[in-house]
């Protein structure tokens, strides 16, 4: 036995809808019929909320990363009709994937205070970092756009991965303080086109994530177990380490397995994976 972890219900805790803007158009009831299918007992949908206007350059891309506000008003009733309806058959948790915003935590504080009373869930994420010029860029979005993005205003590899995980601890933080229940999401996301980077330090990595640890715990956050990176040719692993797995079970730090689905047929994705590393 690796561990053991006090959630006992099948749970997917991180996934996404036809509101993404990067998705999928499909209707809910295809994931919830395919979850329910693979036995799931709850799903958590956890959409991201609009962003601060401009806050990327690329205006192609905003339109992209998250869906604009007066969406959230439809997101939130389209979903509490769902949940209706599939009442008894699966146990639908609404929530949003909020990123932590550096220098616009009013933006997002002022999103939370209008529909927490709607909110069940806060997957809590890091998406973005500053970049030469002070504009703001996805740390997700291409390894090539990463490498012009971040590699020469950083300097090295290692300072971009320290960096990161500068914003992790203020997300931490910031997450603190939301009164839903909550997690933060692929917290090695930075790991998502390392087979196209520069190497990076593990024992940086793993000296920066075992001090994330105690600020979980003392804000009774959970981690989100995210297998998105499986899918990524150039990542090809989950954005949470197996030993940070076992170190947050034996310090009593909710894990959640999370499929990050954009599509119906990733939900469940390698649960199997997550069920034989934190579930008795």
């Amino acid at each position: 036995m690796r561990g053991r972890r006090n959630v006992v219900l099948k749970w997917d805790g991180h996934t996404h809808s036809k509101f993404c803007y990067h998705g999928n158009p499909a209707e809910q009831q295809e994931y919830l019929d395919r979850a329910i299918g693979l036995g799931f007992q709850r799903y958590s949908v956890t959409e991201h909320p609009p962003l601060p206007d401009k806050l990327v350059d690329d205006p192609k891309l905003m339109l992209e990363l998250a869906m604009p506000e007066r969406e959230l008003p439809d997101y939130f009733a389209y979903m509490q009709e769902v949940k209706a309806r599939y009442e008894g058959r699966i146990e639908l948790a609404i929530g949003l994937e909020m990123d932590y915003l550096y220098k616009n935590e009013s933006f997002s504080d002022r999103i939370v205070d209008k529909w927490a009373a709607k909110m069940e869930d806060a997957v809590v994420s890091v998406h973005y970092l500053p970049s030469r010029g002070g504009s703001i860029r996805c740390i997700d979005y291409t390894a090539d756009d990463f490498k012009d993005a971040f590699l020469g205003y950083y300097g090295s590899i290692d300072k971009v991965v320290d960096e990161y995980f500068n914003h992790v601890e203020m997300e931490i933080e910031w997450a603190a303080q939301l009164p839903m229940r909550k997690r933060i999401g692929h917290v090695n996301l930075i790991r998502k086109f390392h087979k196209e980077l520069p190497e990076m330090d593990p024992v940086l990595i793993r000296r920066r994530l075992e001090g994330l640890l105690p600020k979980l715990k003392a804000a009774n956050i959970g981690v989100d177990v995210n297998v998105a990176g499986f899918r990524v040719a150039t990542c090809e692993e989950a954005y949470v380490p197996e030993w940070f797995m076992q170190a947050c079970l034996e310090q009593g730090i909710e894990l959640v397995y999370g499929s990050d689905s954009h599509k119906p047929e990733q939900a469940g994705f390698s649960y199997d994976w997550f069920a034989d590393r934190a579930i008795k």
